[in-house]
């Protein structure tokens, strides 16, 4: 089955109004660029949005904010966009913020089908309000509930017609765990191949999670860099 798409415009054409979306990444690193600039372009509006964190100002999620197209956020880390800091305040957009390790096993339990898990993640702080709890073996719980969307995009290093997929270093992230979680899978790729081109041993997503596969183009690889303040004896 090829599940070649010619382009991330036809990828997003069918997504409506009030959809839910998992997007991979994580800060700047192993973002579906073109996907997004496709349903900014296309504007559908009142979305869900899931991913790690919220983007930059300009860039990645970022662009969504910017455009008011999200009405909902679910991240870990909402920090480095002003936008978002202003539409918040305003309240214009709401948020759930979920611990990183809790946001990455619930999108994991959407994939698997598990219905919930306790973690004691979150205890005593706000995360718990209106949660179930529960005292295992002397040490309280949460119930955490799993996350699935209607579409996820994610990105891959390499992938083959029929929708294989494989990563390129810390560019994995978020991806591979929400391609399994969503209805639609959509996968954006910098190197298409042909089937039989991918060993398979180093295959991380296989090609029954995803749906539709886009050759992607004009990445920007944006780096994070790390800025500190020059020691005295320097200076």
């Amino acid at each position: 089955m090829n599940k070649v798409l010619s382009g991330a415009e036809e990828a997003v054409a069918a997504i409506p109004d009030g959809a839910s979306i998992m997007i991979g990444g994580f800060g700047l690193c192993g973002i579906p660029e073109n996907l997004i600039r496709a349903l900014h372009a296309r504007g559908a509006r009142r979305l869900t949005v899931i991913s790690n964190n919220a983007g930059v100002d300009g860039f990645g999620v970022g662009i969504l904010l910017a455009a008011k197209q999200i009405a909902k956020i679910v991240a870990t880390y909402l920090g480095d966009n002003a936008e978002f800091e202003r539409q918040i305040r305003s309240g214009e957009l709401e948020a759930e913020v979920v611990p990183q390790g809790t946001f990455a096993e619930r999108i994991r339990a959407g994939g698997a089908g598990i219905g919930g898990f306790y973690t004691p993640t979150g205890v005593g702080t706000v995360v718990a309000e209106g949660k179930e709890t529960r005292v295992i073996g002397g040490r309280e719980y949460l119930l955490e509930l799993p996350l699935r969307a209607d579409f996820a995009f994610v990105k891959a290093f390499r992938g083959d017609r029929l929708g294989n997929l494989v990563y390129r270093k810390t560019a994995r992230n978020f991806n591979p765990v929400m391609a399994t979680a969503a209805a639609v899978t959509i996968a954006e790729v910098e190197q298409l191949v042909e089937p039989g081109q991918i060993d398979p041993d180093v295959v991380v997503t296989p090609g029954i999670f995803v749906t539709h596969i886009v050759q992607g183009e004009a990445y920007e690889k944006r780096i994070e860099r790390r800025t500190t303040r020059p020691r005295e004896s320097a200076a």
